[in-house]
């Protein structure tokens, strides 16, 4: 009697991310507590509600915005406020070292969505927020469309080496920008539109070890939150997903500014003097 053959494995493809990037099958959540898990699953789970998948137009969400409870603790992950760097000589952050308020956010160029907050929430935030002293805005590079995201999210971290990362964030992110795409030529355009003074060493420094390692930091720490789109952002350790409506950042931030003054812990973490750091809101 012939012996009965043995199923085939079934093949599997690489998971994508909601956005329509592949995602690595190696990234896996980095352990920064138990709690973190339940946060990841959140966030990941809100990524995919309130980004739309590969779509090439840029509005905001129909989703239902990212819930701020009345309790100030509620939706927080106090290990989640340890990733805000609070690193007074950040080329990538904007606002107070010392400011009650972090926000973290994780994003790319070529994303729709992160462009359409840069232009219209992110301006508003640090006019009410940045400039009073109440949040702090940190970048985080984190590139999931392919070699042009790449190229883009080392090109910022150059133009930071040059105090440019703000002017370039503004380039990169302008209208129509992206659909121009982020070859080498068009990045060498951008830099010189933010500003960068010298294009050499912009350029060399855009493909050396030390851009490569920073962009790679970054994006680690956004799959190890549970990010799989973008933007995501952290307020104090409360996960937002997706370009929400600016009341939902106004929301949270207010909530997290006065729970930083009810505990006393506002900047707690910041090294002494460094709210006249020169990273202060522009």
């Amino acid at each position: 009697m012939p012996t009965p053959k043995k199923p085939l494995p079934k093949k599997t493809s690489p998971k994508k991310s909601p956005s329509g990037s592949t995602k690595p099958s190696s990234r896996k959540p980095l352990v920064y507590g138990a709690v973190i898990v339940v946060a990841a699953a959140l966030l990941g789970f809100a990524s995919y509600k309130a980004t739309s998948p590969g779509g090439s137009s840029a509005k905001t969400s129909t989703a239902p915005a990212a819930e701020v409870s009345a309790d100030p603790q509620a939706g927080v992950y106090p290990e989640l406020t340890k990733l805000a760097r609070r690193d007074a000589g950040d080329k990538l952050a904007v606002g107070r070292a010392d400011a009650p308020v972090v926000l973290i956010e994780y994003a790319d160029f070529k994303c729709g969505y992160c462009g359409k907050f840069a232009r219209d929430t992110e301006p508003e935030l640090i006019k009410e927020y940045v400039e009073d002293g109440t949040l702090r805005i940190e970048w985080r590079n984190f590139p999931i469309f392919g070699e042009e995201s790449e190229n883009a999210a080392r090109a910022s971290w150059a133009a930071g080496q040059q105090d440019r990362f703000w002017e370039f964030h503004a380039a990169a992110y302008a209208e129509g920008a992206k659909e121009k795409g982020f070859g080498k030529d068009r990045i060498k355009a951008l830099a010189q539109q933010a500003g960068v003074k010298d294009l050499a060493r912009f350029m060399k420094d855009l493909d050396g070890p030390d851009a490569r390692a920073a962009v790679a930091k970054d994006q680690e720490q956004g799959y190890g939150i549970g990010a799989t789109s973008t933007p995501s952002f952290l307020i104090n350790g409360r996960p937002i997903a997706g370009a929400q409506p600016k009341e939902t950042f106004t929301q949270a931030i207010e909530t997290a500014a006065a729970q930083a003054k009810t505990t006393g812990k506002a900047g707690s973490d910041a090294s002494e003097g460094a709210g006249n750091s020169e990273d202060s809101a522009k």
